[in-house]
């Protein structure tokens, strides 16, 4: 399997499919690549240069203790970019993969980079503070982070029906497969549980207001209407307002895992992007 090895000597496992203009695909909180099931092939199939790869704490990349912040985890990104060489490149950040892409191009710059699509991105903040009185309490993290560390299966398998939409109790309910939630929740189970806790406090505390507005690339923004995991009145139209060359796409019955559950017009609407 290939791997990059990180300016902190973190070895991080990515794919590498296709030919044509590169599209590097970031994901969620502690799934790995994998979770670009649907997104990946299709794009690689259709004339792309498709690029994805596993967050440091992540399914098959290092783990090391510490390197959660978004400092260190676009300078993984800007490493990856810088090792394939990749050029014109159109960055998906999904969920905390849109916020990684925004501290990259704040500051490693967008010389490598030609447009930004944000899907399901948890920024510009979600934290509640005196000026951003609708944000969501740190209580909030703090419950999550405690769950983590008591019994991590548990909590992420109550995670399916908020993330997949739908369903409440009756995993056949789900917009997807029974079998196909699970496999994906499980993949979580790859990350390390002090990457789980430190990825989900970086996402949850970091203020990207200001560096978002200052996003000069071409910008989708794709977001479900229904997201729990990154709270659509705090994330998807704000950003969108934020980016000035920016489109808005809403999702209107969508959670948080449109990847899968809206996969086939995701696909398109990116692929739409990247050639308009």
């Amino acid at each position: 399997m290939p791997y990059v090895s990180t300016r902190d000597g973190t070895r991080l496992h990515y794919t590498d499919w296709g030919d044509g203009q590169p599209v590097v695909l970031l994901g969620t909180a502690m799934m790995d690549s994998r979770m670009w099931e649907f997104q990946a092939p299709f794009l690689a199939e259709n004339g792309l240069r498709c690029v994805t790869y596993d967050r440091r704490g992540c399914g098959r990349s290092d783990a090391p203790w510490n390197g959660y912040d978004y400092d260190t985890l676009a300078a993984d990104l800007a490493d990856l970019l810088d090792h394939l060489d990749l050029r014109d490149t159109v960055l998906v950040g999904y969920a905390v993969g849109g916020g990684e892409a925004v501290r990259y191009l704040s500051r490693h710059g967008a010389e490598r980079v030609a447009k930004l699509a944000l899907v399901a991105s948890t920024t510009p903040f979600m934290l509640r503070t005196p000026d951003n009185p609708d944000g969501l309490d740190l209580d909030l993290f703090e419950q999550m982070a405690a769950a983590i560390r008591q019994d991590r299966a548990k909590w992420l398998s109550g995670l399916a029906a908020p993330f997949f939409g739908g369903g409440g109790a009756d995993p056949d309910a789900l917009p997807v497969s029974p079998e196909l939630a699970r496999w994906l929740v499980s993949t979580c189970l790859d990350a390390s549980p002090r990457a789980g806790v430190e990825i989900y406090r970086t996402l949850f505390t970091t203020d990207q207001r200001a560096e978002t507005a200052k996003v000069e690339v071409p910008t989708l923004v794709i977001h479900g209407a229904a997201d729990l995991g990154a709270p659509y009145a705090l994330c998807g139209p704000r950003t969108a307002e934020l980016i000035k060359d920016s489109t808005f796409l809403s999702y209107e019955d969508a959670a948080h895992g449109l990847f899968a559950t809206h996969a086939e017009r995701l696909n398109n609407d990116l692929l739409e992007f990247v050639r308009s």
